[in-house]
Protein backbone atom coordinates (compact mmCIF):
# COMPACT_ATOMS: atom_id res chain seq x y z
CA UNK A 1 0.00 0.00 0.00
CA UNK A 2 1.46 3.37 -1.14
CA UNK A 3 -0.50 6.24 0.73
CA UNK A 4 -2.94 6.84 3.46
CA UNK A 5 -5.67 9.38 2.70
CA UNK A 6 -8.62 10.76 4.10
CA UNK A 7 -12.53 12.03 3.21
CA UNK A 8 -14.38 14.99 5.01
CA UNK A 9 -17.97 15.44 4.42
CA UNK A 10 -17.80 18.83 6.28
CA UNK A 11 -20.26 17.19 8.76
CA UNK A 12 -22.85 19.90 10.80
CA UNK A 13 -23.16 18.70 14.20
CA UNK A 14 -25.93 19.14 16.58
CA UNK A 15 -25.70 22.00 17.91
CA UNK A 16 -23.68 23.89 15.41
CA UNK A 17 -23.74 25.75 12.30
CA UNK A 18 -22.17 25.33 8.65
CA UNK A 19 -19.78 28.22 9.30
CA UNK A 20 -18.79 25.60 12.06
CA UNK A 21 -18.35 22.69 10.07
CA UNK A 22 -16.04 24.66 7.55
CA UNK A 23 -13.95 25.92 10.23
CA UNK A 24 -13.50 22.51 11.34
CA UNK A 25 -12.60 21.10 8.07
CA UNK A 26 -10.12 23.31 7.56
CA UNK A 27 -8.65 22.26 11.02
CA UNK A 28 -8.89 18.60 9.70
CA UNK A 29 -7.02 18.91 6.85
CA UNK A 30 -3.95 21.34 8.22
CA UNK A 31 -3.75 18.39 10.71
CA UNK A 32 -4.30 15.73 8.03
CA UNK A 33 -1.34 17.16 6.14
CA UNK A 34 0.93 17.31 9.64
CA UNK A 35 0.31 13.90 9.82
CA UNK A 36 1.37 12.33 6.88
CA UNK A 37 -2.27 12.16 4.57
CA UNK A 38 -1.44 11.91 0.90
CA UNK A 39 -4.79 13.89 -0.29
CA UNK A 40 -8.05 15.02 1.22
CA UNK A 41 -11.41 14.54 -0.43
CA UNK A 42 -14.30 16.32 0.10
CA UNK A 43 -17.55 14.89 -1.18
CA UNK A 44 -20.52 16.97 -3.42
CA UNK A 45 -24.02 16.20 -1.97
CA UNK A 46 -26.94 18.43 -1.73
CA UNK A 47 -30.14 19.19 0.77
CA UNK A 48 -28.40 17.24 3.40
CA UNK A 49 -28.98 19.57 6.68
CA UNK A 50 -25.42 17.82 8.25
CA UNK A 51 -23.24 18.46 5.54
CA UNK A 52 -21.92 21.31 4.37
CA UNK A 53 -20.04 20.68 1.17
CA UNK A 54 -22.57 20.87 -1.70
CA UNK A 55 -20.32 23.59 -3.30
CA UNK A 56 -17.39 20.93 -3.80
CA UNK A 57 -15.35 23.28 -5.62
CA UNK A 58 -15.42 26.16 -3.74
CA UNK A 59 -14.34 24.03 -0.59
CA UNK A 60 -11.81 22.32 -2.66
CA UNK A 61 -10.13 25.65 -3.39
CA UNK A 62 -10.46 27.49 0.32
CA UNK A 63 -8.67 24.04 1.82
CA UNK A 64 -5.93 24.13 -1.00
CA UNK A 65 -5.35 28.00 0.17
CA UNK A 66 -5.04 26.90 4.10
CA UNK A 67 -2.69 23.80 3.53
CA UNK A 68 0.72 23.97 1.70
CA UNK A 69 1.54 20.73 0.08
CA UNK A 70 -0.91 17.72 0.74
CA UNK A 71 -3.14 16.83 -2.81
CA UNK A 72 -6.78 18.39 -2.05
CA UNK A 73 -9.63 16.53 -4.33
CA UNK A 74 -13.23 15.46 -4.53
CA UNK A 75 -14.83 12.69 -3.35
CA UNK A 76 -16.40 13.09 -5.29
CA UNK A 77 -17.71 15.78 -8.47
CA UNK A 78 -21.37 13.76 -9.23
CA UNK A 79 -21.12 14.45 -13.15
CA UNK A 80 -24.56 13.88 -13.91
CA UNK A 81 -25.29 17.56 -12.39
CA UNK A 82 -22.96 19.39 -14.38
CA UNK A 83 -22.08 20.14 -17.77
CA UNK A 84 -18.63 18.65 -18.39
CA UNK A 85 -17.21 22.17 -19.27
CA UNK A 86 -17.95 23.79 -16.52
CA UNK A 87 -16.50 20.94 -14.38
CA UNK A 88 -13.06 21.50 -16.39
CA UNK A 89 -12.93 24.87 -15.97
CA UNK A 90 -13.92 24.70 -12.22
CA UNK A 91 -10.70 22.27 -11.86
CA UNK A 92 -8.66 23.87 -14.67
CA UNK A 93 -8.92 27.06 -12.22
CA UNK A 94 -8.05 24.80 -9.28
CA UNK A 95 -5.24 23.26 -10.87
CA UNK A 96 -3.64 26.27 -11.86
CA UNK A 97 -3.81 27.95 -8.86
CA UNK A 98 -2.21 25.06 -6.68
CA UNK A 99 -0.39 23.18 -9.27
CA UNK A 100 0.10 19.46 -8.88
CA UNK A 101 -2.16 19.66 -5.88
CA UNK A 102 -5.73 18.79 -7.48
CA UNK A 103 -7.73 15.72 -8.00
CA UNK A 104 -10.92 14.96 -9.33
CA UNK A 105 -12.97 11.57 -8.62
CA UNK A 106 -16.27 11.55 -10.59
CA UNK A 107 -19.44 9.83 -9.61
CA UNK A 108 -22.58 9.02 -11.12
CA UNK A 109 -25.12 9.19 -8.67
CA UNK A 110 -26.37 12.69 -8.07
CA UNK A 111 -25.43 12.67 -4.58
CA UNK A 112 -29.09 13.50 -3.51
CA UNK A 113 -32.67 12.87 -3.62
CA UNK A 114 -34.62 13.27 -7.23
CA UNK A 115 -36.44 16.69 -6.38
CA UNK A 116 -33.31 18.34 -5.86
CA UNK A 117 -31.52 16.23 -8.61
CA UNK A 118 -34.36 18.12 -11.33
CA UNK A 119 -33.59 21.50 -9.32
CA UNK A 120 -29.97 20.88 -9.98
CA UNK A 121 -30.03 19.76 -13.62
CA UNK A 122 -33.00 22.29 -14.64
CA UNK A 123 -33.62 19.24 -17.35
CA UNK A 124 -33.03 15.42 -16.74
CA UNK A 125 -32.24 13.68 -19.89
CA UNK A 126 -33.31 9.85 -20.07
CA UNK A 127 -30.21 8.32 -21.34
CA UNK A 128 -27.77 7.34 -19.10
CA UNK A 129 -24.17 9.88 -20.21
CA UNK A 130 -21.84 9.27 -17.61
CA UNK A 131 -18.84 7.32 -19.81
CA UNK A 132 -19.46 9.67 -23.21
CA UNK A 133 -19.14 13.31 -20.20
CA UNK A 134 -15.97 11.70 -18.41
CA UNK A 135 -14.27 11.49 -21.95
CA UNK A 136 -15.45 15.12 -22.90
CA UNK A 137 -14.50 16.47 -19.59
CA UNK A 138 -11.23 14.29 -20.03
CA UNK A 139 -10.53 15.69 -23.40
CA UNK A 140 -11.28 19.52 -22.02
CA UNK A 141 -8.37 18.71 -19.13
CA UNK A 142 -5.97 17.46 -22.09
CA UNK A 143 -3.22 19.13 -23.70
CA UNK A 144 -5.01 19.50 -27.23
CA UNK A 145 -8.91 20.59 -25.81
CA UNK A 146 -11.46 19.57 -27.08
CA UNK A 147 -12.17 20.62 -30.98
CA UNK A 148 -13.77 24.34 -31.47
CA UNK A 149 -14.69 23.95 -27.76
CA UNK A 150 -11.93 24.79 -25.00
CA UNK A 151 -11.59 25.20 -21.29
CA UNK A 152 -9.44 28.22 -19.89
CA UNK A 153 -8.41 27.60 -17.41
CA UNK A 154 -7.99 23.59 -18.13
CA UNK A 155 -7.08 22.79 -21.31
CA UNK A 156 -3.47 21.42 -20.44
CA UNK A 157 -3.45 20.78 -16.91
CA UNK A 158 -4.11 17.01 -17.00
CA UNK A 159 -6.04 16.84 -14.03
CA UNK A 160 -5.77 13.42 -12.46
CA UNK A 161 -9.46 12.00 -13.18
CA UNK A 162 -10.59 9.09 -10.44
CA UNK A 163 -13.95 7.12 -11.30
CA UNK A 164 -16.12 6.60 -8.31
CA UNK A 165 -18.16 3.71 -7.33
CA UNK A 166 -20.28 1.26 -4.73
CA UNK A 167 -21.66 -1.35 -8.11
CA UNK A 168 -19.85 -2.88 -10.40
CA UNK A 169 -20.61 -0.02 -13.34
CA UNK A 170 -18.31 2.21 -11.89
CA UNK A 171 -15.46 -0.77 -11.83
CA UNK A 172 -15.73 -1.52 -15.39
CA UNK A 173 -15.76 2.07 -16.94
CA UNK A 174 -12.65 2.67 -14.89
CA UNK A 175 -11.34 -0.38 -15.96
CA UNK A 176 -11.99 0.26 -20.03
CA UNK A 177 -10.98 4.16 -19.83
CA UNK A 178 -7.47 3.35 -17.96
CA UNK A 179 -8.36 5.62 -14.94
CA UNK A 180 -7.57 4.74 -11.02
CA UNK A 181 -10.58 3.47 -9.40
CA UNK A 182 -11.45 4.40 -5.52
CA UNK A 183 -14.87 1.57 -4.14
CA UNK A 184 -17.16 4.21 -1.79
CA UNK A 185 -16.76 0.91 0.94
CA UNK A 186 -17.21 3.13 3.46
CA UNK A 187 -20.67 3.41 2.92
CA UNK A 188 -21.36 0.04 0.39
CA UNK A 189 -19.28 -2.32 0.74
CA UNK A 190 -21.25 -5.48 -0.82
CA UNK A 191 -19.83 -5.58 -4.28
CA UNK A 192 -16.49 -4.36 -2.61
CA UNK A 193 -14.52 -7.65 -4.23
CA UNK A 194 -16.24 -8.29 -7.31
CA UNK A 195 -15.83 -4.52 -8.08
CA UNK A 196 -11.95 -5.04 -7.76
CA UNK A 197 -11.63 -8.15 -9.47
CA UNK A 198 -13.76 -6.91 -12.51
CA UNK A 199 -11.94 -3.82 -12.63
CA UNK A 200 -8.03 -5.30 -12.27
CA UNK A 201 -9.16 -8.43 -14.60
CA UNK A 202 -10.38 -5.89 -17.39
CA UNK A 203 -7.65 -2.81 -17.04
CA UNK A 204 -6.73 -1.50 -20.55
CA UNK A 205 -3.04 0.61 -20.28
CA UNK A 206 -3.89 4.16 -21.11
CA UNK A 207 -1.98 7.64 -21.56
CA UNK A 208 -2.45 8.40 -17.75
CA UNK A 209 -2.31 5.38 -16.08
CA UNK A 210 0.04 2.15 -17.13
CA UNK A 211 -1.64 -0.30 -14.53
CA UNK A 212 -4.75 -0.93 -12.04
CA UNK A 213 -5.12 1.62 -9.44
CA UNK A 214 -7.09 1.18 -6.55
CA UNK A 215 -8.01 3.10 -3.53
CA UNK A 216 -10.41 1.55 -0.82
CA UNK A 217 -12.57 3.62 1.19
CA UNK A 218 -13.21 2.65 5.18
CA UNK A 219 -14.78 4.14 8.07
CA UNK A 220 -12.64 4.96 11.08
CA UNK A 221 -13.62 5.77 14.69
CA UNK A 222 -10.21 6.00 16.37
CA UNK A 223 -9.60 6.71 20.86
CA UNK A 224 -7.71 6.11 23.14
CA UNK A 225 -10.02 2.65 24.25
CA UNK A 226 -12.05 0.75 22.19
CA UNK A 227 -15.27 1.97 24.50
CA UNK A 228 -14.89 5.34 23.80
CA UNK A 229 -14.33 4.82 20.11
CA UNK A 230 -17.71 2.81 20.36
CA UNK A 231 -19.18 5.99 21.57
CA UNK A 232 -17.70 8.40 19.37
CA UNK A 233 -19.13 5.92 16.35
CA UNK A 234 -22.78 5.82 18.22
CA UNK A 235 -23.58 9.21 16.44
CA UNK A 236 -22.50 8.36 12.87
CA UNK A 237 -24.38 5.12 13.57
CA UNK A 238 -27.37 7.61 14.60
CA UNK A 239 -27.17 9.88 11.50
CA UNK A 240 -27.18 7.41 8.75
CA UNK A 241 -30.13 5.32 10.49
CA UNK A 242 -32.40 8.58 10.51
CA UNK A 243 -30.92 9.48 6.74
CA UNK A 244 -32.52 5.75 6.18
CA UNK A 245 -35.38 6.14 7.38
CA UNK A 246 -35.77 9.81 6.10
CA UNK A 247 -35.14 11.59 9.02
CA UNK A 248 -31.54 13.26 8.10
CA UNK A 249 -30.59 16.08 9.94
CA UNK A 250 -27.43 17.59 11.55
CA UNK A 251 -24.93 14.91 12.75
CA UNK A 252 -26.53 14.04 16.08
CA UNK A 253 -24.94 13.65 19.34
CA UNK A 254 -23.20 10.39 20.62
CA UNK A 255 -25.35 8.27 22.89
CA UNK A 256 -24.07 5.19 24.92
CA UNK A 257 -27.32 3.09 23.81
CA UNK A 258 -28.11 3.91 19.96
CA UNK A 259 -29.66 0.80 19.88
CA UNK A 260 -32.37 2.25 21.76
CA UNK A 261 -33.23 4.96 19.47
CA UNK A 262 -32.50 2.47 16.23
CA UNK A 263 -35.50 -0.20 15.43
CA UNK A 264 -32.74 -3.75 15.17
CA UNK A 265 -33.81 -4.24 11.40
CA UNK A 266 -32.86 -0.78 10.57
CA UNK A 267 -29.70 -1.26 13.05
CA UNK A 268 -28.42 -4.21 11.21
CA UNK A 269 -28.62 -2.54 7.80
CA UNK A 270 -26.87 0.40 9.14
CA UNK A 271 -24.03 -1.80 11.03
CA UNK A 272 -23.63 -3.84 7.45
CA UNK A 273 -23.26 -0.91 5.21
CA UNK A 274 -20.36 0.48 7.78
CA UNK A 275 -19.13 -2.87 7.81
CA UNK A 276 -15.79 -2.16 5.95
CA UNK A 277 -14.25 0.40 9.15
CA UNK A 278 -12.11 0.34 11.96
CA UNK A 279 -13.38 1.24 15.72
CA UNK A 280 -11.42 1.30 18.69
CA UNK A 281 -7.87 2.21 20.42
CA UNK A 282 -5.17 2.01 18.19
CA UNK A 283 -4.10 -1.42 18.31
CA UNK A 284 -7.98 -2.41 17.85
CA UNK A 285 -7.94 -0.07 14.45
CA UNK A 286 -4.66 -1.23 13.32
CA UNK A 287 -5.66 -5.37 13.60
CA UNK A 288 -9.04 -4.44 12.19
CA UNK A 289 -7.25 -1.85 8.97
CA UNK A 290 -4.53 -4.74 8.59
CA UNK A 291 -7.44 -7.55 7.49
CA UNK A 292 -8.89 -5.17 5.32
CA UNK A 293 -5.54 -4.08 3.30
CA UNK A 294 -4.82 -8.13 3.57
CA UNK A 295 -7.67 -9.23 1.92
CA UNK A 296 -8.66 -6.53 -0.74
CA UNK A 297 -4.77 -5.48 -1.24
CA UNK A 298 -5.50 -1.81 -2.26
CA UNK A 299 -3.18 0.27 -3.41
CA UNK A 300 -4.08 3.40 -1.15
CA UNK A 301 -6.29 3.94 1.10
CA UNK A 302 -8.69 6.49 2.31
CA UNK A 303 -10.60 6.60 5.75
CA UNK A 304 -13.45 8.69 6.75
CA UNK A 305 -15.44 9.30 10.38
CA UNK A 306 -18.49 11.27 11.45
CA UNK A 307 -17.34 12.57 14.86
CA UNK A 308 -19.68 15.04 16.65
CA UNK A 309 -16.71 16.20 18.84
CA UNK A 310 -14.18 18.66 16.48
CA UNK A 311 -11.07 17.35 19.33
CA UNK A 312 -12.10 13.91 19.50
CA UNK A 313 -12.65 13.87 15.19
CA UNK A 314 -8.91 15.70 14.94
CA UNK A 315 -7.42 12.77 17.97
CA UNK A 316 -8.92 9.81 15.54
CA UNK A 317 -7.09 11.49 12.42
CA UNK A 318 -4.18 11.33 14.09
CA UNK A 319 -4.40 7.99 15.90
CA UNK A 320 -5.14 6.63 12.49
CA UNK A 321 -1.97 8.14 10.87
CA UNK A 322 -0.17 6.95 13.19
CA UNK A 323 -1.23 3.22 12.34
CA UNK A 324 -1.50 3.30 8.61
CA UNK A 325 1.88 5.15 8.71
CA UNK A 326 3.13 1.51 9.77
CA UNK A 327 0.88 -0.18 7.70
CA UNK A 328 2.13 1.55 4.71
CA UNK A 329 5.92 0.84 5.92
CA UNK A 330 5.17 -3.25 6.19
CA UNK A 331 2.94 -3.64 3.14
CA UNK A 332 4.70 -5.58 0.13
Amino acid sequence: MQHYSYLDLSPIAEGHTAADALAATVDLARAAEGAGYHRFWLAEHHNMPGIASAATAVLIGHVAGQTRAMRIGAGGIMLPNHSPLMVAEQFGTLATLYPGRIDLGLGRAPGTDMATARALRRHMAPEDSFPQDVQELIAYLGDAGSGPVRAIPGTGTNVPVWILGSSLYGAQLAAWLGLPYAFASHFAPALLGEALEIYRRGFRPSGRLEKPHVMLAAGVCAAESDAEAEFLRSSQLLAFARLRTGQAGKLPRPSREPEQEIPAPVMAQVRQALSCSATGAAATVRDELAALIARYRPDEIMVTGMIHDRGARLRSLEIAAEVLAGLCDKAP
